[in-house]
């Protein structure tokens, strides 16, 4: 895998004139930075390896007024030299550096003690002492410290050796798959358009790949790809890039945005983070403090908002979400630098724990499991963060910069979890999951909501499938709510038949008076078949109105015992099942049959024939033809 090695260092440390005594490479290509023999803008290098690999350089500016610049650059790399000036020592850009590679995770390097021709060697001595000293209780406390001439060559293939030393042991922990290049340099070359030049942080990238610029969103094409100055098909983490872009201009484009394949990464203006503050900050940070973020190679403005305390003091580490002035992209795990505004200065930084801000209160439970994040293992980070995505859920591509993942172990994780039910995927399409903690407890409510819909509506058999939808889950996805039913449908918690649902053990009861009225009713339109009685005739004697009575009347429609025919006019179901027989009989030896016919076949009256003909129309047993009546199977 490439790796990338950054210097680091104060201003006229001789960074530069080192990077070129290794490499043959002049990284200063700006006019003014000849001119004024200063380090303004990043450079780029690369030094060929006795193994016949290739190491990246990354050479940052010295001068405190680029710091911004120097964050940029070593945002991308896997270890780092820190070029110290024999003749002056540790000074304070050497302090501040040094703090920013931590804080940006970084773990590994060596000390470049430049300009040595320029002292005599007991001050060379006194100062590899004051160095070992500076870095005790660093990441390069014990590092090698290479002594360097650089315009006389001295040490310098010395250094060369320990720098391939490092790169061949030195692994770069890219956890993901996941494409991403931080733009650091944008330009336009004659006959090619837009170029952008970045470090590939992780996946990889070939010509002719559909990508986007984030995180505005803008899409573009891969029209060929540099790499240290070789034009390659592809190329992957670790690697310093230049991408020649099709169909987006210079204008389009700003330092700090990064390209990444469609629909990977998610624009925000809240992430919620890890923030540590440095010990040799001044002061403490207070909560809603307004600073200067820097994260891969942009720079934007943010307040910190605290979480589980009203200040953080130097050297403590807390939890807490950045609000954005404009849309951020990143992944779960990435580092970042703060930096105070007057003095402008390092003070702090941190890693990122969700990329996609949520709502939290101020030292609430919820807060503690954010915090737990930070050590978590993949299962652990993967559950937690669906624990607080909460009903929403996460799709696939949202847990992929949530856990910062490899896609295959990503994979892995979901389908450990889903085993245990633990992590259910409740939208296929999207590959949209939720935690199988919420699902039960989602699951839980839903039947104690059927219940009370029982006790509420005891003479229902159920509610149907749209009302419930429109009131237990309107709260939800419709394909969340539609997973948590069929769940229960298929567990055999929920009865579904056709569009009504209820509770397994559901029957419909009714109160004593009301069961009375229901067998009074019923043997009323028993006893009167064809000709059934006027409801007001049934009801007046009872002293019931029909809305009063209406709850029985549904019992004894949704039972099967009464079909209503038109509006106040019901008749018995086994009467009109006897009339249908007669009906089918008359048709097998005519044709049609009028009203006349009607009613000698049954006898009744104009009252109750023409709704009873209207009604076998509605029911498609017959069909009218002028004023006769045809069977419509015919």
């Amino acid at each position: 895998m490439p790796v990338i090695m950054g210097t680091a260092g104060h201003i006229d440390h001789g960074k530069t004139t080192l990077v070129k005594a290794l490499t043959g490479i002049d990284t200063d290509r700006l006019e003014e930075e000849k001119r004024r023999g200063i380090t303004i803008e990043l450079g780029f290098a690369y030094l060929d390896l006795p193994d016949g690999s290739r190491l990246g350089v990354v050479d940052v500016p010295g001068h405190e007024r680029f710091v911004k610049n120097m964050v940029a650059g070593a945002a991308g790399i896997d270890f780092v030299m820190l070029v110290i000036a024999a003749d002056e020592g540790v000074m304070p850009q050497t302090r501040e550096h040094l703090e920013i590679c931590s804080l940006l995770g970084t773990s590994a390097g060596l000390v470049a003690l430049t300009k040595t021709d320029m002292v005599d060697a007991e001050w060379l001595e006194m100062v590899k002492e004051d160095v070992g000293n500076f870095l005790k209780g660093t990441f390069l406390e014990g590092a090698p410290l290479m002594p360097v001439a650089s315009t006389t060559g001295q040490g310098i293939p010395e250094l060369k050796v320990e720098l391939a030393r490092i790169a061949a042991g030195y692994r770069a922990r890219r956890r993901s798959d996941l494409f991403r290049l931080p733009i650091d340099r944008i330009f336009t070359m004659k006959g090619y358009g837009t170029v952008i030049t970045g470090t590939l942080v992780s996946g990889r990238i070939k010509v002719g790949e559909d990508i986007v610029v984030y995180p505005a969103g803008r899409p573009t094409k891969v029209r060929n790809l540099q790499s240290h100055g070789r034009s390659v098909e592809d190329v992957a983490a670790g690697m310093r890039t230049a991408v020649n872009l099709a169909g987006v201009e210079l204008e389009d484009l700003a330092r700090g945005d990064v390209l990444a394949a469609p629909g990977s990464l998610f624009p925000e203006l809240v992430w919620d983070v890890e923030l540590t503050l440095l010990g040799s900050s001044p002061k403490a940070l207070k909560h809603r403090k307004e600073v200067h973020f820097h994260h891969g190679s942009r720079e934007t403005m943010a307040r910190v908002h605290l979480l589980d305390r009203d200040q953080l003091a130097p050297g403590e580490t807390g939890c807490g979400q950045v609000r954005f002035t404009e849309p951020m992209v990143g992944v779960f795990g990435d580092r970042f630098v703060l930096r105070s505004f007057s003095p402008l200065r390092t003070i702090g930084g941190g890693r990122v724990l969700s990329p996609r801000g949520r709502r939290f209160k101020r030292f609430s439970e919820a807060v503690g499991r954010l915090a737990g994040l930070a050590e978590a293992g993949p299962e652990e980070l993967v559950l937690s963060q669906l624990a607080m995505a909460g009903a929403t859920g996460l799709s696939f591509a949202e847990l992929l910069v949530m856990s910062n993942l490899e896609t295959k172990a990503l994979d892995k994780v979901l389908q450990d979890l889903g085993g245990r039910q633990q992590a259910l995927c409740f939208d296929r399409e999207s590959r949209t999951y939720v935690s199988g903690a919420l699902v039960d407890e989602l699951s839980a409510k839903l039947l104690a909501f059927l219940a009370a819909f029982h006790a509420k509506e005891p003479l229902k058999p159920g509610v149907m499938r749209g009302e419930l939808a429109s009131t237990f889950g309107k709260a939800f996805k419709p394909k969340l709510f539609h997973f948590l039913l069929e769940r229960l449908v298929k567990k055999g918690e929920v009865a579904s038949e056709a569009e009504l649902l209820r509770l397994p053990g559901h029957k419909v009861s009714l109160a004593s008076d009301q069961a009375k009225l229901k067998d009074t009713l019923t043997k009323a339109y028993v006893d009167g078949g064809l000709t059934p009685p006027n409801l007001k005739d049934v009801l007046d004697p009872l002293g019931l109105t029909f809305k009063e009575a209406g709850p029985v009347f549904k019992v004894l429609m949704e039972s099967g015992q009464l079909v209503k025919v038109k509006e106040d006019m019901f008749f018995d179901a086994a009467a009109l099942a006897g009339l249908k027989e007669k009906i089918v009989g008359f048709f097998a030896g005519n044709e049609e049959m009028g009203p006349v016919e009607f009613k000698d076949l049954t006898g009744l009256s104009r009252k109750y024939a023409i709704p009873l003909l209207e009604h076998f129309d509605k029911e498609k047993l017959t069909v009218r033809v002028g004023d006769k009546r045809r069977l419509r199977k015919r």
